[in-house]
């Protein structure tokens, strides 16, 4: 990935997680890297625990950032979020949720938080 991509994401990274903590999420883990992928942000949101994909893009060229989280993103971030829960939870039953953030970088910024976006299957 190119410097450019990294600084991008990191960047949609910080305002998705300063837009969940507005909205009264904790985050308790950034970029976990598992050996079935990565998971953006991890957050608590009163008793359940919070999956976040963020998507940053600089422009809609390409489409909207949401449009970039496919049913195979999703397939891919269940098994990661599976694993997540077996290492960090022992694989106790925890009540979960994937939420996406979309983070246009326009100015200001245009943040679009989907909360359960899509379910754990």
């Amino acid at each position: 990935m190119t410097h450019s991509r990294l600084t991008i994401g990191r960047q949609g990274e910080e305002l998705a997680a300063a837009h969940l903590q507005a909205q009264g999420l904790t985050i308790v883990a950034r970029n976990v890297s598992l050996t079935t992928g990565e998971l953006d942000l991890v957050a608590k949101d009163g008793g359940t625990l919070v999956f976040v994909e963020v998507k940053t893009r600089s422009s809609t060229a390409f489409g909207s950032p949401l449009a970039a989280v496919t049913g195979r993103k999703q397939a891919k971030l269940i098994q990661v979020a599976q694993e997540y829960l077996l290492l960090e939870q022992g694989g106790a039953d925890v009540a979960c949720r994937f939420d996406v953030v979309g983070v246009l970088l326009t100015s200001p910024p245009l943040i679009e938080h989907i909360a359960g976006a899509f379910a754990l299957s």
